[in-house]
């Protein structure tokens, strides 16, 4: 099974491709992949899905220079294969129409995100929040007097728990602009530098509102000279950041921040969309809900979005049954920079994935089954842990391993609490698997799984139905129920580190003296001691120590007496004779008492 030499050929995979993909590409025996692999000290089968790092290696091995695929590309190959393409708006420059900025809101927790858009909208959107931390993306519109003109700004309400950090990403990434909520009286904290390394990611203006300026311990001056460190350098010292001191509770200087957004907006970016094209857009969030089944949140970036259009949104599709604005109305038709929901999908996308409009249902169902093979293979390959030659020993041993299933209200909650999850750093003897995860309440199906496989379900802000909790109840299987992240996160380390094998401590407890030597025929040598420091206990360990070298480490005291009495401890300052499981003793020898003390895991 001899391999081709590549000569330093480039060959493209996809990701999570096998090592029968790999041969298929160079016209080779899967089998001789296999062989080459092991040679190399990975252990692999020809049709399983392997790494980008794995499939590199060998690649390198037999000459072949191996490109994976990024999911960008892969996407775009895979729509170009359906004559489609996505991010182009079609037409000339005539059809183009300016279309209203999408802003995101983005700052660190309880810096007064949730409470602007409240007195923005003049509704009370963060009431419903558990712990008052926003959990999940919602889009709306508002309507702004700017020069006499009436303009339309569209808003993203991200979540500001440091735990959303993916679905804070996706959000600069489908907006325009961001805002920076600072609180004057607290400064730049964590998440706010975060929210500014996603913007600088994304390429987005910022707009800075110094938020809480009624507090009297506020400070705006300061807060613009923290941020001027991270790029952010106000009109007023000579930069291009327009800063907008505002308080949300008390609704000062609203107007001005949405004008400074629209100035900011109008001279940073040329925003426009062709309405006339189909519809091409960005999923927010999406949630699963008892009556209308998926619905999904999205943003329509170019085209129109009507009622009735086959589309197909990440590896979910169906036809547009019916669409929602945020106050609830039926809306017929979006056109750019719209928010919606959407009803008639099949199943729940994910928080980032684009939305098409295809000409039938058949391409929608096509291109959402091949996005949805893909998207297997790419996991498989990331969740295999790879086995090398070295640590397959270690591999064999039993390991721990905490076995999750993972249910949640919306998209963007359940793949952040499973990022979360997986960074929690913990010892390689324990392992986290999380072997399900969805949208919607848990079901007997979920129950039937976690039975199965000794799985532990996470409900965030779902429940139980039908059923289910009987049978959960019935098959010992554990339902946690949370609505606040970051204490199921703290939970799951907790269960995980309960799981290491325990950690012990050597403590020392006393130490004594042999000063002579007793034969006695019934029980042997008998050591005639002086405790020199702490207390010496029956059945304690001992060292012992021999003109400094310790000659055993785990000697036990197998008898003890204090004159003619049998007792259990010797303090120190007092004489006594012991017997020694270890019989090789002589005068001089020092022995050491100590005991083990599990060391709690940190």
């Amino acid at each position: 099974m001899r391999l081709p030499d590549g000569k330093g050929a480039s060959i493209r995979l996809r990701r999570g491709a096998s090592l029968a993909d790999f041969a298929e590409k160079i016209n080779a025996d899967p089998a001789a992949l296999v062989q080459a692999l092991f040679n190399l000290g990975e252990m692999v089968t020809a049709t399983a899905s392997v790494s980008e790092e794995t499939l590199q290696l060998l690649g390198a091995e037999i000459n072949y220079d191996v490109q994976v695929v990024s999911p960008e590309d892969e996407d775009r190959e895979l729509l170009e294969s359906f004559d489609l393409q996505f991010g182009d708006d079609e037409g000339t420059a005539e059809d183009l129409a300016k279309r209203p900025p999408v802003v995101t809101v983005m700052g660190h927790v309880d810096h007064g995100k949730t409470r602007l858009l409240d007195t923005i909208r003049r509704t009370n959107e963060g009431a419903g929040e558990a712990g008052g931390i926003t959990q999940g993306i919602g889009a709306y519109q508002t309507q702004v007097d700017v020069d006499g003109g009436e303009r339309v700004i569209t808003f993203l309400d991200t979540p500001g728990h440091e735990a959303f950090t993916a679905m804070r990403a996706r959000g600069a990434k489908s907006t325009d602009l961001a805002i920076l909520v600072v609180a004057a009286d607290d400064g730049v904290m964590p998440q706010t530098v975060e929210a500014i390394n996603h913007a600088k990611a994304a390429d987005i203006p910022v707009v800075v509102a110094v938020n809480k300026i009624d507090k009297p311990e506020a400070a705006p001056d300061k807060i613009r000279g923290q941020l001027t460190e991270y790029g952010l350098v106000p009109e007023e010292y000579g930069g291009d950041t327009m800063f907008v001191d505002i308080s949300a509770k008390a609704g000062t200087n609203i107007d001005a921040l949405l004008e400074a957004v629209v100035l900011t907006a109008d001279a940073a970016l040329e925003l426009t969309a062709n309405p006339d094209m189909d519809a091409q857009g960005v999923s927010i969030e999406a949630h699963l809900d008892r009556g209308r089944g998926p619905v999904a949140s999205v943003i329509v970036q170019r085209g129109t979005l009507r009622v009735g259009d086959s589309i197909v949104v990440g590896d979910s599709f169906g036809r547009v049954r019916r669409m929602l604005d945020e106050f609830g109305h039926d809306v017929e038709e979006a056109g750019p920079s719209r928010p919606v929901q959407v009803q008639g999908l099949n199943g729940v996308p994910g928080a980032g994935d684009n939305l098409l409009v295809v000409e039938d249902d058949r391409v929608a169902r096509q291109i959402a089954a091949q996005r949805d093979a893909r998207k297997r293979s790419a996991m498989q390959a990331k969740s295999r842990k790879r086995v090398s030659l070295e640590d397959l020993d270690s591999v064999l041993k039993e390991t721990s391993t905490l076995n999750l299933i993972l249910k949640g209200d919306n998209a963007g909650s359940v793949e952040a609490l499973e990022d979360s999850l997986l960074d929690i750093e913990i010892d390689d003897e324990v392992q986290l698997n999380i072997i399900d995860r969805g949208v919607g309440a848990v079901t007997q199906t979920n129950v039937t799984l976690a039975a199965a496989s000794d799985a532990v379900i996470i409900a965030f802000n779902v429940r139980a139905e039908g059923k289910a909790t009987e049978e959960a109840n019935a098959e010992g299987v554990d339902v946690r129920y949370y609505t606040v992240i970051y204490r199921a996160i703290e939970e799951i380390e907790q269960a995980l580190k309960g799981m290491l094998k325990p950690i012990y401590e050597e403590r020392d407890t006393g130490g004594a003296e042999i000063r002579a030597l007793f034969k006695s025929s019934a029980i042997g040598t008998i050591a005639g001691c002086m405790v020199t420091d702490g207390k010496v206990k029956r059945n304690g360990k001992v060292r012992i120590v021999r003109d400094g070298n310790v000659i055993t480490s785990d000697a036990k005291i197998q008898s003890l007496r204090h004159e003619k009495d049998d007792v259990n401890e010797i303090s120190a300052g007092y004489e006594c004779g012991m017997v020694l499981s270890y019989p090789d003793i002589q005068v001089g020898d020092l022995i050491q008492a100590y005991e083990e003390v599990e060391v709690p895991r940190t």
